[in-house]
């Protein structure tokens, strides 16, 4: 266990290699409760998210969600969140944990300009359980009513879960198909055990935060504080597909001079989150996530490297406790599941 954004997490239960395999062979179980929940409400609430967030959210409807972030002027990112469409006129976004006061001021801020429209920090009304891996449906469809089937990719639906009312996401942090599901607090226990009574047969684990790491960089996903933060514009990030169409033509007359790549090890070692990349023998960044991954069983990492050296297969450096070491560019994502 470790304090992590003001929680007790878990790092592991029975060993993060073993739990990374069991997300990709069946299912993994994981409570991530610390991430934080804000709601905007109102008439004027669609506009003000088409604002405050940069993807273009006037394509949700009722029952679908989106992965989008909060952008500084500068393009940089304040947070990378998910944005739920429950109704016309009310939202719910998932921010990172150790962001939550931080983005709700950033939002109630700007909702100033907006007559009708309010958020509330709805954190504490919420406890969220992640089930993951292919056998997540037939894990989780028997303890509910809702047509786990008729779920597309990031939509979402209300219902019981272990008689347990709440709200049933298709959407993960994994690269796997998988469900995020909100419950409130008090209860979120109650469908804990029920979701590992229903699972074990099939193979789940409980999971921590050591796997969902590994799972979530070997899909190329990227992690706030690590590959994106208030120093990374959207562009650099390589995430430009989130950006609505009138703020990509904006963006597109300045383009980046680094880019985030993908890339794994040529020679021996781990490169680690900080180390210190190089490119033609000059210093030009760090690694900002990486590790030795249990699936594909090579050193994998990502790093902003000069736009010039972000083709694949272009060569660098990086510094591993003062040995160089040769890393190659890779294509993103390291892992992607067969539908």
């Amino acid at each position: 266990m470790v304090e992590f954004a003001g929680w007790e997490m878990p790092v592991e239960y029975t060993g993060i290699t073993q739990e990374h395999l069991a997300v990709r062979s069946a299912a993994g179980l994981f409570d991530v409760s610390h991430m934080g929940e804000i709601e905007i409400a109102g008439k004027d609430a669609p506009a003000a998210i088409q604002a405050i967030f940069c993807n273009d959210a006037s394509k949700l409807q009722p029952g679908q969600a989106q992965y989008s972030a909060i952008l500084t002027d500068q393009h940089t990112f304040v947070d990378d969140v998910l944005v739920y469409c429950l109704r016309r006129d009310h939202f719910l976004v998932v921010v990172n944990a150790g962001n939550v006061v931080k983005d709700y001021n950033w939002i109630a801020e700007r909702l100033t300009g907006y007559g009708d429209a309010v958020a509330m920090d709805a954190t504490s009304r919420y406890a969220l359980l992640a089930v993951q891996g292919p056998a997540s449906a037939e894990i989780v469809q028997p303890l509910t009513g809702v047509d786990l089937g008729s779920l597309k990719y990031y939509s979402f639906a209300t219902g019981e879960f272990a008689n347990v009312r709440g709200t049933i996401s298709r959407t993960g942090y994994t690269g796997e198909d998988g469900f995020e599901i909100f419950v409130p607090p008090q209860q979120a226990d109650q469908l804990w055990k029920a979701i590992l009574q229903s699972g074990q047969p099939l193979g789940l684990l409980p999971c921590g935060l050591g796997a969902r790491d590994t799972l979530r960089l070997e899909a190329g996903m990227r992690l706030y504080g690590n590959d994106i933060d208030e120093t990374t514009t959207v562009l650099e990030a390589d995430l430009g597909w989130i950006l609505a169409h009138e703020r990509r033509e904006q963006l597109s007359a300045l383009p980046p001079s680094r880019k985030l790549v993908g890339f794994e090890l040529v020679d021996p070692g781990i490169a680690r989150h900080g180390y210190d990349v190089y490119v033609g023998g000059a210093a030009s960044g760090k690694v900002t996530s990486g590790t030795q991954t249990p699936t594909i069983k090579k050193s994998i990492g990502m790093a902003y490297l000069p736009v010039a050296h972000t083709a694949p297969g272009s060569e660098f450096e990086i510094d591993i406790r003062g040995r160089r070491a040769k890393a190659r560019v890779v294509q993103l994502p390291f892992y992607k599941r067969s539908k």
